[in-house]
Parts: structure tokens; C-alpha cells; sequence
């Protein structure tokens, strides 16, 4: 086999492999498409493997995004503006954003915006309040929270 060339699958070899690629982890069409073009297969097949993977619940796209949000937000702690940013690539549908936003919890939500500010609020050692106060905002804003809450949080709470 040549450097630098995938290896071509046939199409057997490849819907067995992209079975295990979408049983290991939740995958969003865009996701599985890419990999089979990756295998060496034409948009004909391609289709007709996607589609037989989402006849058979292999691929879910409401389900890829509800674990992507809940991932996003539990174990990285980011915001809902990054996380829908990090989403649109998957060029998932409004409906399916929707439903996958119902994920978080507007109180869990404000809980880890605050453990994020004052995760933050310990770290940085600006004296001046106004810039202490820009720079936890930056952080905050920049984690994907909104930024009239993130604003809020840092007013009503006693961060120092």
C-alpha cells in the first residue's frame, strides 16, 4: 500500500466499519459522511449506507446533539453560545437545537456560570475592580455564557 493513500474499503468492509465508528460514540450524519468519503466510496453509497444507519438507530441526529450538549455543559462547563457555535458545522436543524437545549437546566445552568466566575475571581489578581471585573467577564463571555448574564452574575454576587 502506497504512503499517503487511504485505503479503499469495499462496501461490506465499510458498512461493518462505520457501524463500530457509530456504536462507539454518538455521530452526527456530517460526521459518518465525511468517514465513509474517507473509506473511499461515492455519494450513491455513501447515501445508502447513511440512510440504512439511520433506519437501523445507528445514526440519531437529535440524539448526537442532545449528548453533545449535555457533554459540553457537564464536563467542559461552556455556555450555550459555544456549545451552539461548536454545533453548527453538524448543520443541525432549529427543531433539533431546540430539543437538544432542553438538556440544561436553567438553575443548573446559572450554578455553573457562577462556579466558572468564581473559579475565575480567585485566579486573577487585578486590584483595580472595574478591570478585575472585565477580566472575569472576558472569561466568562469567552466560555460561551451569555454576556448580560455573565454581567448579572458578577453584580448580585460577592465574588471578592
Amino acid at each position: 500500500m502506497e504512503q499517503g493513500k487511504p485505503r479503499q474499503y469495499s462496501p461490506k468492509e465499510a458498512r461493518e466499519k462505520i457501524e463500530a465508528y457509530c456504536a462507539y460514540r454518538e455521530r452526527s450524519q456530517l460526521e459518518v459522511k465525511q468517514k465513509l468519503y474517507e473509506y473511499g466510496l461515492y455519494t450513491d453509497l455513501v447515501n445508502e449506507i447513511i440512510f440504512e444507519l439511520i433506519q437501523n438507530n445507528f445514526v440519531n441526529e437529535e440524539r448526537f446533539a442532545r449528548a453533545f450538549v449535555r457533554g459540553k455543559f457537564s464536563i467542559k462547563k461552556w455556555g450555550r453560545v459555544k456549545i451552539k457555535q461548536a454545533l453548527y458545522p453538524h448543520h443541525l436543524s432549529d427543531y433539533i437545537l431546540k430539543k437538544a437545549f432542553t438538556e440544561i437546566d436553567d438553575q443548573q445552568y446559572d450554578a455553573v456560570l457562577k462556579e466558572v466566575i468564581e473559579k475565575k475571581a480567585r485566579l486573577v489578581k487585578e486590584k483595580n475592580e472595574f478591570r478585575r471585573n472585565g477580566k472575569i467577564a472576558q472569561y466568562a463571555i469567552g466560555r460561551g455564557f451569555e454576556p448580560d448574564l455573565v454581567w448579572d452574575a458578577i453584580k448580585k454576587g460577592n465574588i471578592f
